[in-house]
Formats: C-alpha cells, structure tokens, sequence
C-alpha cells in the first residue's frame, strides 16, 4: 500500500465514523487519526467531531499507553498534515 491508499483508507474511515455513533477506532492509529480529525473539523462539523472523539475515546479506554500527542502523530506520519486533513475530511463530509 502507498502513503496516499493509507491517506485514503483514513479518510474513509474518518468520514465513516464521523457520521456513526457507533463506530469504535479499530486500532491504536485509527484512535490517534480519529481525535486529530475531531479537532480540525470541530468547529464545521460538532456532531461529526463528538462521534470521531467517541470513537478514539472507546479505544484508548482499552488501551491507554496508545494515545499520542497530536504532534507526535503528525511527525510518526500515522495522520497527514492537519491542514490537509481537514480540507479532504470537510469535502467529504459535504458531500452527503
């Protein structure tokens, strides 16, 4: 897989569970990638934002040592850019 089919599996996911409640973070970059999203899309998208911290919350109530820094997620390149993510993630979440 390239870093941009990992960029987009993400994203989808984001944008799946942004719009689920149910949704639970599938893995510890997931978790970390879900509450980064939920802050860059916060202000346009509260309830989508409520539901990718929920998810991330779920996860690392099992698994607490997971949770990294917002920083060190973008540096470990487990997200993208926080700029690019939110642009892609609010497109996406327009579009329905």
């Amino acid at each position: 897989m390239t870093a941009r089919d990992v960029e987009s599996t993400l994203l989808a996911r984001c944008a799946v569970v942004a719009r689920e409640a149910a949704q639970e973070a599938q893995d510890q970059r997931e978790a970390n990638v879900f509450q980064l999203a939920a802050i860059v899309v916060q202000s346009q998208f509260p309830n989508e934002s409520k539901f990718l911290t929920q998810a991330s919350e779920r996860y690392f109530a099992s698994h607490p040592n997971g949770r990294l820094a917002s920083a060190e997620v973008v540096r470990r390149g487990r997200g993208m850019s926080l700029p690019r993510l939110r642009d892609m993630l609010t497109r996406q979440l327009q579009l329905d």
